[in-house]
């Protein structure tokens, strides 16, 4: 349907980051990231239309997925949304890149948060899947309702030796299993699934992703070099961006519920939009309402 992005990759200090690239290199940017357990084909239906507006799209492979490596073998396979918004940092520097649009889930939409919060002269416009996607580590150990609590069983099964044994072992199975509970109206999902499943071959993958659900909780410590970036989200910093929400009434991890729950933490213009029948695969399964979105936010002056 559309033409095949050309596949790059570049250094930062921490990774050699893979990535896709659409579009002219004169064009406004724009980057799109991807979430757990997903890679940058989410973006498939996504990309192309903005590249055909003249937009330089970037949709890079973030640590652990894919071809992405790190570079160097003593650095520490962190999984921590600090470190993910370091690695959006200096993807951008690479690129000589001084402001973007960004566009996330999950994970991906974690990083474009943060980076939105903290550096907002970086940042146009934010389209954010879920809304407010800063961790607040802080609160982590308090408990949820049961109905939330049973939601989140794989990132207790990760804090234990036999889920790193499990995700070592079975990492496809696992994730698909994930893709299935997470997306449970989504019809397309086991006919796209085995397009992403190669991402998480990575050597890295499973240190990475334990690590993420180990460090979230409080239960592993974070990469010294990030200190002061996870000092900075334990305030919980408000989004002064340009900010649409999307949000998936049929998410598996956690449903869109109203009241909305982040309009205080966003201080700029901010629109929440729940979008029915679709799951936590965001732009996956609702391509045509995230392109909309991100022309929206592209089109304000």
């Amino acid at each position: 349907m559309f033409s095949t992005p050309s596949l790059h990759q570049i250094g930062t200090p921490r990774l050699h980051i893979a990535y896709e690239e659409h579009g002219p290199q004169g064009g406004e940017p724009v980057i799109l990231l991807h979430g757990f357990p997903y890679d940058t084909r989410a973006y498939d239906e996504i990309a192309p239309p903005l590249a055909k507006r003249g937009y330089r799209v970037l949709v890079p492979y973030l640590r652990g997925y894919g071809p992405t490596r790190f570079a160097h073998p003593r650095i520490m396979r962190s999984g921590q949304q600090a470190a993910l918004a370091q690695d959006l940092l200096d993807f951008m520097d690479a690129l000589q890149l001084p402001r973007a649009t960004l566009a996330g889930y999950d994970w991906g939409g974690r990083a474009a948060c943060i980076v939105a919060a903290l550096w907002p002269q970086r940042v146009k416009a934010l389209m954010s899947a879920d809304g407010y996607n800063i961790q607040d580590i802080a609160r982590a150990g308090e408990p949820r309702a049961p109905e939330t609590e049973y939601r989140l069983w794989y990132q207790y099964y990760f804090n234990t030796p036999r889920g790193v044994d499990g995700l070592t072992a079975n990492r496809r199975e696992l994730c698909e299993l994930l893709w299935r509970l997470w997306s449970p109206t989504w019809q397309r999902g086991p006919e796209l699934y085995g397009l992403s499943a190669p991402s998480f071959d990575n050597p890295d993958f499973v240190e990475v992703v334990i690590h993420s659900y180990r460090h979230r909780f409080g239960y592993a410590p974070g990469d010294p070099d990030l200190e002061s970036i996870e000092r900075a989200l334990v305030a919980q910093p408000p989004i002064q961006v340009p900010t649409i929400a999307l949000c998936g009434a049929d998410d598996g991890v956690g449903p869109a519920t109203e009241p909305d729950p982040d309009v205080g933490l966003f201080s700029g213009p901010y629109q929440r939009r729940i979008l029915p029948g679709v799951g936590h695969n965001l732009p996956q399964e609702a391509p045509q309402a995230t392109l909309d979105a991100l022309l929206e936010l592209l089109d304000r002056p």
